[in-house]
């Protein structure tokens, strides 16, 4: 077992400097990057793959750290899901090393080669794939986002500063203690993943501050702090501000169907950024499709919000307000609203969706393909749930976040997200007239 670090949060703050610390942070990791970008395609795996082995040989320390937050969670009054977000459990570590795996058997982007063409000068002309180099990693709660964003990190040649929330900070240290030993046992250079040990907030305003050293910062959290880091940072970020996410359930849908998708949609996992948020049903199947779904709702403990037409047939629906159709819940809430047609649907959907997932139940392909087409969002899937926009979902492995913006990426970033492309030109004397 390791032995793991005692030092609190106030023996941290005795010992060091923040503004310092993360300035040697960021520059220890430019260091680091200008290394990694040379590393072969099997020495990243190999790291990978030890940070996988070191998961699963000190899972009981880790579960250990884990406790004293959640600990730390339950007598501060989270809510139950953030308590989900923030566990540890036996099957969360099996996931963290499935996700490596699955990364490690990824094909490396970094040294491909895109589409070649030749000028009328005789110039070859493509594009190289290469890291984008220094990563900052903001999140909150969910300690797997610090072995995904590692493992994506390191597959695609970068370095990265990962900042976990306050209330995982033991958690994140031990894992920040097994990423370490992977990379010293590799011969990869430890700096290219870094954890930031301390918990005081002062560390996220320096790090926005480090465009000297740090090329893109990540965000991952709640809505508050997506726009603090936007609002505050130096350095371009790539924004994932919330996911207020629909199913519209049409005239003629499979009612079966729609009922399982919404079901599975809420109710699995209420506190996710790519759970059912919104629901909206077509007024012809509203009558027959609402009420039971309702029954099956209730069972699960889902408290609905509705329009007065979902208010009439469902009269233990409360009012909705005008803030709940723009409302992230992250909590076993739905909103409901009956729409006239597909028009009105899509028309919702524009106003209030923010751009992360919607799902169209039908059994019409000429409305299937006007929904795909029309709607303007990072994913958009036809009688599947939205639960499903997620990068190990889709086959990347793990995801780095889910952008809802659309530079430089627009959906769950896997690891080509983290690379960028140069130009490669190869002459034979050629010079400019």
């Amino acid at each position: 077992m390791l032995s793991p670090e005692n030092l609190t949060d106030a023996d941290w703050k005795e010992i060091m400097n923040i503004e310092d610390t993360i300035k040697d942070m960021a520059r220890s990791a430019r260091a680091a990057a200008g290394q990694m970008a040379g590393f072969s395609t099997d020495q990243k795996n190999a790291a990978l793959l030890s940070i996988a082995a070191g998961l699963a040989r000190d899972a009981v320390f880790i579960q250990e750290q884990n406790r004293r937050d959640l600990d730390a969670a339950e007598q501060a009054g989270l809510s139950a899901a953030m308590i989900d977000r923030l566990t540890i459990a036996d099957d969360t570590i099996s996931a963290m090393v499935t996700g490596l795996n699955e990364v490690v058997g990824l094909a490396d982007p970094v040294g491909t080669m895109g589409p070649t063409w030749i000028r009328p000068n005789g110039l070859q002309v493509s594009r190289m794939r290469i890291p984008l180099g220094v990563i900052g990693i903001i999140y909150e709660s969910r300690p797997n986002v610090t072995i995904d964003a590692a493992g994506l990190c390191l597959k695609a040649g970068n370095a990265v500063i990962l900042r976990g929330g306050s209330e995982a900070i033991h958690s994140n240290r031990a894992l920040a203690t097994v990423i370490t030993r992977a990379l010293q046992e590799s011969g990869l250079p430890a700096k290219a993943v870094q954890v930031v040990p301390v918990a005081d907030r002062a560390a996220v305003s320096v790090l926005l501050g480090q465009e000297e050293f740090i090329d893109l910062i990540i965000p991952r959290g709640g809505e508050g702090l997506i726009r603090f880091v936007v609002q505050n940072s130096s350095i371009p970020v790539l924004k994932h501000y919330k996911g207020v996410c629909h199913i519209y359930v049409d005239a003629d849908a499979d009612l079966e169907m729609a009922q399982n998708l919404c079901f599975n949609a809420k109710v699995q996992r209420p506190g996710v950024c790519n759970a059912m948020e919104t629901l909206l049903v077509h007024r012809s199947a509203a009558e027959a499709f609402l009420p039971a779904m309702a029954r099956r709702f209730e069972t699960a403990g889902v408290t609905l919000r509705g329009c007065e037409a979902t208010c009439r047939l469902l009269p233990q629906a409360e009012k909705a307000g005008e803030s709940d159709w723009a409302a992230e819940y992250l909590d076993l809430i739905l909103a409901v609203r009956v729409v006239e047609d597909m028009q009105q649907a899509l028309a919702h959907i524009a106003r209030y969706s923010s751009n992360h997932t919607e799902a169209i139940v039908t059994r019409d392909y000429d409305r299937a393909r006007r929904f795909v087409r029309e709607v303007d969002s990072s994913g958009v899937l036809v009688n599947a749930s939205t639960r499903f926009n997620d990068g190990g979902q889709l086959g990347l492995g793990a995801e780095i976040g889910i952008s809802t913006s659309k530079l430089h990426a627009f959906g769950p970033m896997g690891v080509e997200d983290l690379t960028t492309q140069k130009f490669v030109v190869l002459g034979n004397g050629q010079i400019r007239d």
